[in-house]
């Protein structure tokens, strides 16, 4: 028998899980996207800190995955 809640969970957690990465990663291209003063620090240093939690969160992902890695 299928537990249909668990799968909705499951669902729901990986939908809401991968909006949130995207939009780290868009929003870290925005940042460095062209516009005025594109080059300041601050919005360099804010787009490598958006494209560090979309990584971190990819290589968490790889590590809930590989049984391995436990």
């Amino acid at each position: 028998m299928i537990d249909w809640l668990a799968f909705i969970t499951v669902a729901a957690v990986a939908l809401l899980s991968s909006v949130i990465v995207v939009g780290f990663y868009a929003l870290g291209l925005r940042l460095l996207g062209p516009g005025e003063n594109t080059t300041t620090p601050a919005r360099r240093t804010g787009a490598v800190a958006c494209f560090a939690v979309c990584g971190l969160a990819v290589l968490y992902g790889i590590y809930l995955i590989v049984p391995a890695l436990h």
